[in-house]
């Protein structure tokens, strides 16, 4: 049934990682099973035993063919470097190819205490796995790149964190689990060796375009790439309303992927300010600090790579200051690109960046619900029928009406008709989005051992730009007595 195992990672030299077994767990149950990404894998579910499938995502058995390792990195977490951290609670058992030709690596997360658990216990609370499971499959499916959630089974057992919670075990699919602090890892070290190493592997495995590249050129190509494909992730964020929570460079992906579903949330009431996650008191990774963040991650990465971009430490730094330089103009591109969408704007014209922000500040101080915002401007563009339903998501609505005159005034500039603007809006502003207060409510629910309004959730993500019938409710942001305004991170 398993497909079969390449072993990449475990083949790059072994300061890269540290053999481990996942620990057995007492009573696994397997909860959630994501049959269409098994499919995409390459699982022969003709073939599908639970039994062993929960043996299998639990831990207690090995696959087929895999050599269970935990990764090392480092990493600033909340801008203060820890030189080493790596897999505290999570085992890559390997890497597949699935149906598209895409190397993907399956990781078990809460798979027990590794090397690098710092005293930790290695496990992971049912909340925070299925947590994970909704949000970054809700994410796929919006078009955000992310990592998966391929199963979550419970293991019968307690684990402490604010209160004893039962414990899980979330499966994760990713591109990879190459972080911008595993670069960090090694050259903090200064192990230069090491660095280039693993530049060579992400160039194989993500970048292969640049594997022609003249070395002296080569790894400044691989810095701007990977910072590109960061660009366009957070654009896409900030596109929804997400809030990742916990932007530590041990949290960057250099596969441009979303990783690490820790405390994060998707912001209702606009406000560039909102932060979620209990730990960040000082609003370091808030909704509208997370371009910012991104670029100072990669210039951290951009260090840790120096002596890979010339020989003289000095032209090194100054080459690689360029590259950081120019994140401001590729996010700016990126979110321009991902803003136009939304608003049905397919022509680029130098006004648009005044009227997005125009938008913006109507939403903040109308505080109005971000989704529903966009969605129902998706409505307006058919016409003023749909008006009425926007203006009734603002407390104050001067600031949306006058918008709504320049914004008509440049959509009859573009070479569409209404309804083909309203359908190409509805098609890629969601309905549906994981809101706060219901994933809050599923995860306590199954606390309680009742996974209904979980599989309820996930069906209704499965679906976020559609209507679906009798489900309205599942479109409304929180009421006041609702309202989940602080996430905890699972460790």
């Amino acid at each position: 049934m398993f497909p079969t195992f390449t072993l990449r990672y475990s083949r790059l030299p072994a300061h890269f990682f540290e053999p481990f077994t996942p620990v057995t767990v007492e009573k696994p149950t397997l909860i959630a099973f994501n049959q269409t990404l098994a499919e995409t894998l390459g699982f022969d579910l003709t073939a599908f035993d639970e039994q062993q499938a929960t043996e299998w995502f639990s831990g207690n058995e090995l696959p087929p063919g895999a050599e269970p390792v935990a990764q090392a990195y480092a990493g600033h977490q909340f801008g203060g470097f820890s030189p080493r951290l790596g897999d505290g609670r999570a085992v890559l058992l390997g890497e597949v190819t699935d149906r598209h030709g895409q190397l993907r690596d399956i990781q078990l997360k809460g798979a027990g205490r590794t090397p690098f658990s710092r005293g930790g216990d290695g496990r992971a609370p049912l909340g925070p796995v299925l947590r994970e499971y909704l949000i970054s499959e809700a994410m796929h499916i919006m078009g955000i790149p992310a990592t998966r959630a391929l199963a979550a089974v419970t293991t019968g057992e307690r684990v402490m964190r604010r209160m004893p919670e039962p414990g899980a075990v979330l499966t994760r699919v990713a591109s990879s689990h190459i972080r911008v602090g595993t670069f960090q890892y090694f050259g903090s070290r200064h192990d230069a060796e090491a660095v280039r190493v693993l530049a060579d592997h992400v160039i194989e495995r993500h970048y292969p375009e640049l594997s022609d590249t003249p070395e002296q050129d080569r790894y400044l190509a691989l810095l701007k790439a990977i910072q590109q494909r960061q660009a366009e992730l957070v654009a896409r964020w900030m596109g929804v309303g997400f809030i990742h929570g916990v932007m530590n460079t041990d949290n960057t992906s250099i596969a441009g992927e979303t990783i690490d579903f820790g405390p994060c949330a998707f912001m209702e009431r606009y406000d560039p300010k909102t932060v979620f996650s209990s730990i960040d008191t000082g609003g370091r990774y808030a909704y509208v600090n997370q371009p910012v963040i991104l670029q100072w991650n990669m210039a951290r990465l951009a260090e840790a790579m120096l002596p890979l971009f010339d020989a003289d430490e000095q032209r090194a730094i100054e080459r690689a200051t360029e590259v950081v330089q120019g994140f401001s103009e590729q996010y700016l591109d990126a979110w321009l690109g991902v803003m136009r969408e939304k608003l049905g704007l397919v022509q680029a014209e130098d006004s648009d960046q005044a009227l997005i922000e125009a938008l913006q500040e109507a939403m903040r101080v109308g505080r109005a619900d971000f989704t529903l915002t966009f969605r129902q401007l998706g409505e307006c563009a058919r016409g003023e029928d749909g008006d009425a339903a926007l203006l009734a998501l603002f407390e104050q609505d001067a600031g949306i009406r006058s918008w709504l005159e320049q914004w008509r005034a440049r959509l009859a500039r573009e070479a569409r008709s209404a309804d083909e603007i309203a359908r190409h809006m509805q098609a890629i502003n969601p309905l549906y989005i994981p809101r706060n207060h219901q994933v809050e409510q599923a995860l306590s629910a199954a606390a309680e051992g009742d996974f209904k309004p979980f599989e309820t959730l996930r069906e209704i993500l499965a679906h976020p730009f559609e209507e679906q019938p009798g489900r309205e409710a599942w479109t409304l942001p929180a009421s006041p007595d609702e309202a989940v305004f602080r996430t905890f991170c699972g460790t």
